[in-house]
Parts: C-alpha cells; structure tokens; sequence
C-alpha cells in the first residue's frame, strides 16, 4: 500500500527486463576482415568492436534467433569496409562488391541477397518495407544506436548500451569515421560528411 504524500511507485523499465547477451568475437568476422588487415591499419581494433556491437544489438532486437547469424555476421564485415578498401566515402556499392565476390569465393553458407540488402540498407532513416525485413530492420536499428553512441536507442535501455560499450569499447572507431571523412575529401572534412549523407544515407 502507498502511504499519503509518498511518491508515486515507479513502473518498472520494460526495456530492462530482457537482459542483453553480448557478443564478444566472431571467428568469421575475425576470418574475413584478416585479409584487409593492413588495409584498414590502426582502425581496424575499432572497425571490430563497432562490428560486435551492431551485431549484439542486432540479435537482442531478433530475440536471440540465430536463422540468419551467418549472413548477418558476413554482411557486418563488410558494411563499411570500402572505406578503407576502396577509399571510398560513398562506400555502400565498393563494400558490397568485395562483400559477395569473397563469400561465393570461399563458398560460404551466406544467402548473398540478404547479406547485400544488409549492406545496403544499414543507413537506412526510416524503416525498410521488403524481403526479410525483421532482419533488415533489426541491423539497421542496431547500427544508428552505435552510429550516435547511444544517442538513439531504437528501443535499448542506457543499461544495455552501457553495459555493451564497456563490453565492447570504442577504441577510437568514430573518431577514424571523422578522420576519414576529412583524408577522402582533400582535407575538407565538410565535404566528406556531404559526400557521406549523400552516398551511403537512405530515406
């Protein structure tokens, strides 16, 4: 019972109720980013650990189903890698290229349109309405979460982001995003974050 002048019982926060498993390595992550390594430098602890987030969130928003982890892990691999690769700030069409021509070079048990949709769909503003949408969605949510370091929540509660950043830390990763943004572009970084929005966001 609530005595007089006390304050009102707080509701519980639904979004705590389902702990978060974190995701904490991906022998195929670690498998397919290993040939790029030199090419991706001194970004590439950062580029892993954004990759590991966006996956953890994207199988918490799945509740936990595991039909698509391989393609999903295949498609985080690649999603922004053109950047480093093919130096490239319009990345999506680079990323997806090398993406597909190395899982049907390993043979790889990867369905390549849903892995190509996750690629090019991930910047995605609004939700996608299309084939496998629950699986395009959910990454596309996971990935605007680390996007704005948790800014938006797309549903999370702080507790799971913290929880998962500490797990899983940043390691210079955004930081590398707008160092890029700036060497891709002649210095003017400007430019580049134009050349970003332009290329890779989609409404």
């Amino acid at each position: 019972m609530q005595c007089l002048g006390s304050p009102p019982a707080r509701r519980p926060d639904k979004t705590l109720v389902t702990p978060i498993a974190i995701i904490t390595g991906s022998p195929l992550v670690d498998t397919l980013l290993e040939p790029h390594a030199a090419l991706i430098g001194s970004d590439l602890p950062g580029y892993r650990n954004h990759i590991l987030r966006v996956l953890t969130y994207t199988s918490h928003f799945l509740g936990g189903d595991e039909a698509h982890r391989t393609t999903i892990e295949a498609a985080l691999a690649f999603h922004d890698i053109g950047l480093w690769v093919a130096k490239d700030l319009a990345y999506l069409a680079p990323s997806e290229h090398l993406a597909t021509q190395t899982v049907r070079q390993r043979q790889l048990a990867v369905d390549v349109d849903l892995m190509v949709a996750l690629i090019h769909w991930h910047h995605k503003l609004t939700p996608y309405r299309g084939p496998n949408a629950s699986v395009i969605n959910a990454l596309r949510r996971a990935d605007w979460v680390d996007a704005t370091q948790g800014r938006l929540r797309k549903g999370l509660s702080a507790e799971h982001i913290r929880s998962v950043e500490a797990a899983l830390p940043d390691l210079g990763f955004h930081d590398a995003l707008m160092r890029l943004a700036g060497d891709l572009s002649g210095g003017r970084r400007w430019l580049g974050l134009l050349r970003v929005l332009r290329g890779v966001y989609r409404p």
